[in-house]
């Protein structure tokens, strides 16, 4: 499934409020459009693996999510707990987000840039201290499965929980 990516701020006064514009438009446009927040993930890399798989478990008929928006999340995050996925969506207050429109629709852009700023990104981000602790803490990366890899390679580490959830399924 070829998605547009974009990364963006918002602030979200009210979560279900907020996702109620965003589902309207997703709607008008025969897409989905999936909100993550960019502070919990390793990079634009991280939102399009999880994206793979969820749309390959959802093509599958075996999805664990009752649709691709929280499917999505669920790989992000690397578990089955929707509740836990949920926290990698949009929340009240400032966010950071990658936004993903699924499949790509023209004038989504458009209609999306009323409720959100988008900002360039193109490089990819680096993971410093506090980023990387806080994925540490998320993922549950230990010290030695760093020292094995490289500190180089940890937003892989990253990327293998996404993996992973296939197997914990």
């Amino acid at each position: 499934m070829a998605c547009d990516i974009y990364p963006a701020v918002f602030t979200v006064d009210e979560n279900v409020r907020f996702l109620r514009k965003v589902r309207r438009i997703a709607e008008e446009h025969r897409t989905h459009i999936i909100l993550f927040d960019a502070d919990r993930l390793a990079g634009r890399a991280h939102v399009e693996a999880a994206l793979r798989h969820a749309w390959r478990s959802w093509a599958g008929g075996e999805p664990i999510a009752n649709s691709i928006e929280m499917e999505a999340l669920l790989y992000a995050a690397g578990t089955r707990q929707c509740q836990v996925a949920a926290s990698f969506g949009v929340h009240p207050g400032e966010n950071r987000s990658y936004i993903a429109v699924c499949p790509s629709a023209p004038g989504v852009r458009d209609r999306l840039a009323g409720l959100v700023t988008f900002v360039d990104e193109e490089r990819e981000e680096a993971i410093g201290p506090a980023k990387r602790a806080r994925l540490v803490d998320l993922f549950g990366i230990t010290p030695e499965e760093v020292a094995v890899v490289g500190e180089e390679r940890f937003r892989d580490l990253v990327l293998e929980r996404v993996a992973l959830l296939d197997v914990y399924r």
